[in-house]
């Protein structure tokens, strides 16, 4: 028989009688739970694309940091900004890169979009 200290580490209250499922992180019903809605990162507004090699075997990659949306609003702006340039890429970790060198490409089509945008690096 599992002893009560156990039972705690699993992590507590999944589901609730009174309120259905419950979030496992906040522990509130999941029709009013908060930790999606603070995953919106803070920053200074700007968003800015750079171009960047390192790591990468030599191959140029887009490179767009500081956009403040959610995860789901990034992929879709990734996958337009993708679509856009005819090319590949990937959004993880609230940076959206862009397979070759499109720094105008993307920093037209954000301005389009009405983001403050700067180029950085070289």
């Amino acid at each position: 028989m599992k002893s009560l200290r156990d039972l705690a580490g699993l992590g507590g209250l999944v589901y609730s009688t009174d309120h259905g499922r419950m979030c496992p992180d906040c522990r509130q019903p999941q029709a009013q739970c908060v930790c999606k809605a603070a995953s919106v990162p803070a920053g200074d507004g700007i968003v800015r694309v750079s171009r960047e090699t390192k790591g990468r075997g030599g191959k140029a990659v887009t490179v767009v940091k500081g956009v403040a949306l959610d995860a789901d609003a990034l992929a879709g702006l990734g996958k337009q900004l993708k679509t856009g340039c005819g090319s590949g890429g990937t959004v993880k970790d609230g940076v959206i890169e862009v397979q070759g060198d499109h720094v105008e490409r993307v920093m037209e089509a954000l301005k389009k979009l009405g983001h403050q945008v700067k180029r950085a690096g070289g």
